[in-house]
This record gives structure tokens, sequence and C-alpha cells, in this order.
């Protein structure tokens, strides 16, 4: 069991401790706290050492002020903070624009304030005398002229004319607080830093790791954005790259890569640049040979060996690549792929689950050539066969862990050079028939979209849609006409994929509750008598073939639809190899 060193402690006791040596590390998010929360900690510090205004209303025995707890483990000697470092930077910045002032003033009392505030700003020695060459706070989080700043505003008390980071424009804010202050309470002056550091209190909780300091993180921090995995990779490679004299051309490259990856990744939990290492953490698991159901949490797979993987020159080079490649897959990058392998990938991004993300990922890294460039015909091969089984599974084996088994499988065959067959994992035609007829492709259910988008890109005619379209579930017999006519002897054959489609939202919100006849209208597009404008019909072949062929779309055109989709779908399975032989 981790163990945990927590002990309440005033800013003075806890900033004045010899041992006393903060850092802020890389993968920490930049200093972010600006005039709003500066002037929240002012009136608030203020009210707290002077209530009402009346110097004589604080009793300095009992009172204090919880500012918070700061949350940290050792690395080196140093300790390196977790949670706390917008509060303990303008701290520090407070006190330093206090000990500006008062390293001017040559009265008894305040050359002991001094004193007070010299030994929380800089290491001391065994007399309490401070090294104005050593700070007790470093920062590596800032971009170097960043750092520069914040540490030159602690060295030499001024805020250079022009710098404005936020280090800069709230220490000038402090200095301008206590020099207004100090004008208008003069006699109250002397005790205002003396009861911000005796009588405010922190909590610092000192981890025996940087895991056990994140946790605990995590679990009091609800309202502020914890540490993504990524800002601990981010660190790593930071590391890495300054040691080899690139730290500024790693810099820029990773701002490059978290804009392209917020882009393109919108994922229910971690963050856009989590997901990009979450993808190519399945590439390296194959070169590995894992094959376990089981994953690692995305931090626990890339620490090991004290994060060899991530002191790899290529790794940082490969995330870069596959970050562009999923980008001109979501972007539909008609210079890089076919327009068959485009229409392939538009189907699989309606996948019931993300597995298939992985296994392309994968795909991709082992085939890739020189330029970026896959191979057409075998990568076209390769998502069909793709598209069949994870959509036959999604049926067969409800549930993304259980697709997990033959996945995780066929991505070690790819990193070893072997075709892509599931031959472990055959279809019974007649099971898989029946898996399919019996089954409730209900709207809720992320198996129905997918089936429809596939067969509606099973007719060779159907175009792409544009970027950034909305398709949802048309239901071509309206629910709203079987509640009016009850003309369907069964009614299970309303949510049957033989009555559905996709279709564009804005078309389907105007047609859903019409007759098929009428529906024509809004499949075709029409004029608008109100607007005078046309309003375009859908880009769904079928519907537009529906409507120029058909006046009615009864019980039995649901029926026969949907033997043709399911037999059209057990013909493309076995085209691709996934149903046992006779």
């Amino acid at each position: 069991m981790s163990k945990l060193n927590i002990d309440q402690q005033t800013i003075r006791a806890l900033f004045s401790d010899r041992k006393t040596d903060f850092l802020i590390p890389d993968y920490q998010r930049p200093y972010a706290w600006g005039e709003n929360e500066c002037q929240t900690l002012w009136d608030d510090l203020r009210l707290f050492a002077f209530p009402n205004d009346d110097c004589n209303n604080f009793d300095s025995d009992r009172d204090e002020y919880f500012l918070g707890p700061i949350v940290m483990f050792k690395n080196e000697g140093k300790m390196e903070i977790i949670d706390g470092q917008q509060r303990l930077t303008t701290l520090m910045l407070l006190l330093r624009a206090f000990y500006e002032r008062y390293g001017k003033m040559q009265d008894e009392k305040s050359i002991k304030t001094s004193k007070f505030i010299e030994q929380c700003i800089w290491k001391t020695d065994e007399y309490g005398d401070s090294d104005k060459t050593v700070l007790k706070i470093n920062s590596e989080v800032a971009t170097e002229k960043e750092k520069v700043e914040f540490l030159n505003i602690l060295k030499t008390g001024t805020a250079t004319k022009g710098d404005e980071s936020n280090y800069s424009n709230n220490y000038r804010f402090f200095q301008d607080k206590i020099d207004q202050f100090q004008k208008d309470y003069p006699s109250y002056f002397t005790l205002f830093p003396l009861r911000i550091m005796n009588n405010c209190i922190l909590l610092p909780i000192e981890a025996e790791s940087q895991d056990t300091a994140l946790r605990i993180f995590s679990t009091l921090n609800d309202r502020g954005k914890p540490l993504s995995d990524s800002d601990i990779f981010k660190a790593q490679f930071y590391k890495f790259y300054g040691q080899k004299g690139e730290k500024d051309s790693f810099i820029t490259k990773w701002k490059d890569l978290e804009v392209l990856c917020e882009s393109i990744f919108h994922p229910q939990s971690g963050t856009p640049m989590d997901e990009i290492f979450t993808r190519y953490m399945y590439y390296e698991r194959a070169k590995q040979g894992i094959s376990s159901n089981t994953t690692e949490a995305l931090r626990k797979f890339y620490e090991k060996n004290s994060y060899a993987l991530l002191k790899k020159e290529e790794t940082f080079e490969n995330l870069i690549d596959l970050a562009n490649f999923w980008n001109d897959v979501i972007g539909q990058n008609a210079e890089r792929f076919s327009m068959r392998v485009l229409r392939r990938l538009f189907v699989l991004n309606y996948a019931p689950n993300s597995m298939w993300t992985y296994f392309v990922t994968v795909y991709y890294m082992v085939n890739r050539q020189e330029d970026g460039s896959l191979e057409d015909e075998a990568f076209y091969d390769f998502l069909n066969k793709t598209t069949a089984f994870v959509w036959a599974y999604a049926v067969t084996n409800p549930g993304v862990n259980a697709l997990r088994t033959p996945l995780f499988a066929e991505m070690i065959n790819i990193v070893n050079g072997q075709p892509v067959t599931f031959a472990k994992f055959p279809f019974d035609t007649e099971q898989l028939t029946n898996a399919f007829n019996n089954y409730v492709f209900s709207n809720n259910r992320a198996i129905t979209k997918s089936m429809l988008t596939w067969w509606a890109f099973q007719n060779p005619e159907q175009d792409k849609f544009q970027m950034g379209t909305i398709l949802e579930i048309e239901h071509i017999f309206s629910r709203s006409r079987q509640e009016k006519e009850h003309s369907l002897s069964n009614p299970k054959n309303m949510e049957s994929l033989g009555n559905k489609s996709i279709l564009e939202k804005g078309i389907n919100i105007r047609a859903s509750d019409y007759k098929f006849c009428d529906k024509v209208k809004y499949y075709n597009g029409y004029e608008s008598a109100k607007t005078n404008q046309r309003k375009e019909g859908t880009r769904v072949k079928e519907l537009r073939d529906l409507a120029a062929t058909a006046t009615d779309f009864t019980e039995t055109d649901i029926v026969t639809r949907n033997a043709k989709i399911i037999h059209g779908f057990v013909e493309y399975m076995d085209k691709n190899g996934l149903l046992k032989k006779e």
C-alpha cells in the first residue's frame, strides 16, 4: 500500500523549510491564472487578514485560512508538483511583490518581515540567511521565454517592460495592489504579509510515486482538468529530445500534433492526444506478440522499462505519421486513397464499435510505403474483409470485448507478414443467416446503422456523402402510418432492416411521418413554395430509385427487401472467405 506524508502547514513553515525545493514539471499545463483569479485571491486574503477592514479583529493565534492541497512526490531530491501549481506559483509571485516593497524599508519590523519572506523564496544556510542565487521553486512547464520571465521576477523583483506572460502581468497586478494598500492602510501594512505567511494554511500531500500522486489528484480535483496520459508522455519526449539538443523542434512538432489530433479525434474519454497514443499502442502490442483480451491502461503500457518506447526516435515520428493517416481517412482524401477505398472507409466509420480503428492502424503501420501510401488492391480487400467480419461478429457475438479475441490474433498475424484470414473464426452459413433473421435491429443498436450504411454502399452508383453530413435512420414505411392504418400484419416488420435506410438528418426530419407517396417529394427534392428555393433531395441512391419506380412501399416490399439485404450480406461474407466450407 502506498504511503502518504500529509502534514497541514502554514505557508511560512512549508516554504521556509530548508529542504523545500519545488519543481513544476514540464508535463504540467501552462500557468493559466490571470487577473480575475489574482483579484479573488487578493480579496480573500485581505478580508481574512483584516476582517471588516479592522486590524484588531484578527486573532493571530487561532485564525486560519485554508488555501487548499498541494499534491507532490519526491523526484531526485525535488518536490515535483502534481496539483497546486497555479496557487503555488501565484503565492511565490505575491510574496516576491511584498519583498520588493519591504526590501526598500529599513524599520525593524520591515527588516524582520523581509527576512521571513526571503526564507520562503530563496534557499537558506544554517543561520537562516538566504542565498539569493538559489530559488526554492523552478518551473519547466512554460516556454523557454516564459520560464526566464518567471525566474527573473523571483530573482530580481522586476517584470521587464514588454513582457506579457501571465507571470509578468500577475506580478505587476500584485505590485499595484500592494502600493495601493500601503497608501490606504499604512499602519496595517507590515502585518499583511505576516498574516499570509503565518496563518494561511496549505495541505502538502507527499506521495511515494508519480502514479500515486496522480491518483490522489484525480480523487481530490473534481473541478480542474487532471493531467492526461499524453501530458506525462510529453514530458518523457521532452527530456529525450532535450538531451539531443532538439527541444525547440520537438515542442513545435508536438503543438502541431495536438492541433491535428484535436481536429480529427473526439473520444468519449481521455484527450485527442491520448487517442493517437492508444491507436499506436495496438501496433506495439502486436509487435510484442500480445494477444491477451485484457488491455493495460495506456500509461501502464508506455511506462514499461522506464518509458523505453518513448525514448526511441521512431516513436514520435510514427505518431505524427499515424495522425496524418487518420486525418486523411476522416477527411476522405481522394489524393491519398482511391474512390473504392474511400467508400469502404466511409462505411467503416459507421462500425458498431471502435475496434476497427486499431485494426486498421496496425495494418497501416506494417504495410505503409515510404511515402505513406498503401497498395490499393490489398488495402481494399483488407477493408472489405474487416467490414464483413466486424459486422457479423457484432450480431453473433455482441460486445466489443468479444471482438478482441479474433482481432488481436489477426493483428499479430499482420505484423508477422501473414494474410488476414480469420481462419480460426469461420461462420456457419445457416447459423449466420438465422442470427440475422432473428436479430432485432432497433435504432438504438449501433449495428443497425452499420448494416444500413453498408447496404447503401453495396450499390456501385452510391455517391459519397459530403463532409459533415449527419445520417439518421429512416423508416420507409413510417411509424405514424402504422399507428393510423395498422396495415402491417406483423408489427415486428416495422423495425426490420427491410424497412430502414440511412437518410440525411434534414430530410429525415421532413419526411419521417409521411406516407410513401408523400415521402417521394423529399427523397427527390422540391421547390419550396415559401422561399422559391430548391430543397435538395437525398444522396441515397436506393431511395431515389424507389421514388422513381414505386408508387407505394408495403409490407411485402419490407419483407422482400429485408431478405435481399440479409442474403446480400451472407454473399458478402462468402466473397470475403469468412464462411465455413461445406
